[in-house]
């Protein structure tokens, strides 16, 4: 199964199936020279992991990540960075029952019709449990922006539902309740909400947002190795992902020109509908996105289906599952956007590294 890899100089390839042994990635093209610990991965994993609250799938994963190679006496040494995490808390006799049927809304079909075999627990390879080890290659390239160039990356959840969630921003917020949340006075509805929601048996989507902030001026390329085109193909490859924005997005649709665009002065950009990115080339305003997540499609409510051989069945999805994937989501959005920024921080001094500062200079 090729394209298990993504990146231009820091490449990240993934392995490992949901209910298999174990998960993991190889991380190329990494600098030598920074402190990481397995525990500073572990907090970002826990971060993203089940079973943290109710509301989320109740598989309890230790999340105990190995490094296996890559770093020496606590310090990336240039070589490939391999992480290992075991699985330990898969029940694959949960799928046993749809072995045989396709579950709609996932890529069961479309698996067997493309590789004429499918790993049916829990998804195999196209379940979300592999995005852990996204999470876990971010952490480290999010500190790496944060110690080289003062990058900061906040991620939260914007709508859940027909639920709004940012519209009071505190970024304090955001970490210290189970749904990424920014709007401390939004916490009792979302509970009243994702309990009516439980309690039906359904479920919904959800709208990401992340920001970056401190990226440099310069980073990205025309045409076809552009900062937002790079961002948004990230960000589609995440499980259940149906749309991307950058900057103002769709809203730019009803926006006039006039509105649109961000005008400048000596004292800096006075909007960021661009999303911090002109011409695919960052700005050095705050890199903006959102990520649309649909909603989950295992369900314990009925549904119609078929099976391997075409014949129509009524299909129910035991086992765990999230009422809605976009709650933890947030950690791998963040974990996207600060790989993708720190391959383009990498392209552009393999380049550009030689080319002297410009004037003006406007802020961010």
């Amino acid at each position: 199964m090729p394209a298990n890899s993504f990146g231009h100089i820091l490449t990240l390839t993934t392995f490992g199936e949901s209910h298999g042994p174990a998960i993991g990635c190889v991380l190329d093209g990494f600098p030598p020279g920074m402190a990481i610990t397995p525990e500073e991965i572990r907090a970002e994993l826990m971060r993203r992991a089940t079973g943290q609250s109710r509301w989320t799938s109740q598989r309890k994963e230790a999340e105990d990540v190995q490094i296996l190679s890559g770093v020496f006496e606590g310090k990336t040494t240039g070589s490939p960075i391999a992480l290992l995490i075991y699985n330990t808390d898969a029940k694959s006799k949960d799928y046993s029952k749809i072995a045989n049927q396709f579950r709609p809304g996932h890529a069961d079909y479309t698996y067997h019709h493309k590789y004429g075999i499918r790993d049916y627990r829990g998804g195999g390879r196209s379940s979300a449990r592999e995005t852990a080890m996204r999470v876990a290659a971010g952490a480290l390239a999010k500190k790496w922006l944060r110690e080289k160039f003062g990058v900061e990356i906040t991620g939260w959840l914007g709508q859940i539902g027909e639920e709004v969630c940012d519209e009071r921003f505190d970024p304090a917020v955001i970490d210290t309740n189970p749904f990424f949340c920014p709007d401390a006075s939004r916490i009792e509805a979302l509970e009243d909400y994702m309990k009516r929601l439980w309690k039906s048996g359904d479920s919904v989507g959800a709208l990401v947002k992340a920001r970056a902030t401190g990226v440099p001026v310069g980073l990205g390329a025309p045409v076809y190795a552009k900062l937002d085109g790079d961002l948004a193909a990230a960000m589609m490859s995440i499980n259940a992902t149906k749309g991307v924005e950058i900057g103002a997005g769709f809203r730019s649709v009803a926006q006039k020109g006039t509105e649109h665009r961000d005008e400048i002065t000596p004292e800096g950009f006075e909007s960021n509908h661009a999303g911090g990115v002109l011409g695919g080339i960052s700005t050095g305003q705050p890199v903006e996105c959102a990520v649309a997540f649909k909603p989950t499609s295992s369900l314990r409510l009925p549904g119609k289906t078929v099976d391997i051989h075409g014949g129509p069945v009524e299909i129910v999805t035991t086992g765990r599952h999230d009422p809605c994937v976009g709650i933890r989501a947030v950690p791998i959005v963040e974990a996207m956007l600060a790989l993708v920024i720190m391959d383009h921080v990498l392209l552009h001094r393999a380049q550009c590294g030689d080319v002297g500062e410009q004037t003006p200079r406007i802020p961010g």
